[in-house]
């Protein structure tokens, strides 16, 4: 796994939430119940599966480098979309912090936000990786320019 998520084991498993706000709640109302809810998930659930996770907000900067659908200037859903990413262990730790009693009054007040309901996906993680730094970046250059017609 390289790294990227310390102590994150080869077979874990990764839950994706996509909240979109609704028109009455500001991006400081999702930060301020998605604090509440991520704290409670460290202190009762680093001992049960937990690994670690992000939150990220869509920015409405559009790749057109890497985006084959048009060349869209700007994301329709900026500041109103985020993302709730969270590693764990296994699948069955991740369900049983959901029925947690602990646990479910926060969800639930970040539900309240969402727009959109929620599905939360688990994901296998097939790659993660960090960048190289710059004794690997030489040798991957030297090794690239070495043997990169060689196949």
């Amino acid at each position: 796994m390289s790294g990227l998520i310390a102590n994150f084991p080869a077979d874990g498993i990764v839950t994706v939430n996509r909240v979109i706000l609704r028109p009455e709640f500001t991006v400081d109302d999702l930060q301020e119940r998605v604090a509440f809810l991520c704290e409670n998930v460290k202190t009762y659930h680093s001992d049960t599966g937990f690994v670690g996770g992000f939150v990220s907000l869509n920015s409405g900067m559009v790749s057109n480098e890497g985006s084959t659908i048009g060349q869209a200037i700007e994301s329709p859903m900026k500041g109103k979309e985020a993302l709730i990413v969270t590693f764990w262990t296994d699948f069955e730790n991740h369900e049983k912090s959901h029925r947690s009693e602990t646990f479910q009054p926060l969800f639930q007040k970040v539900l309240d936000l969402c727009e959109n309901g929620n599905e939360e996906i688990a994901y296998e993680m097939l790659w993660s990786g960090k960048a190289y730094g710059p004794d690997e970046i030489a040798a991957a250059r030297q090794a690239k320019a070495q043997y990169a017609n060689a196949a």
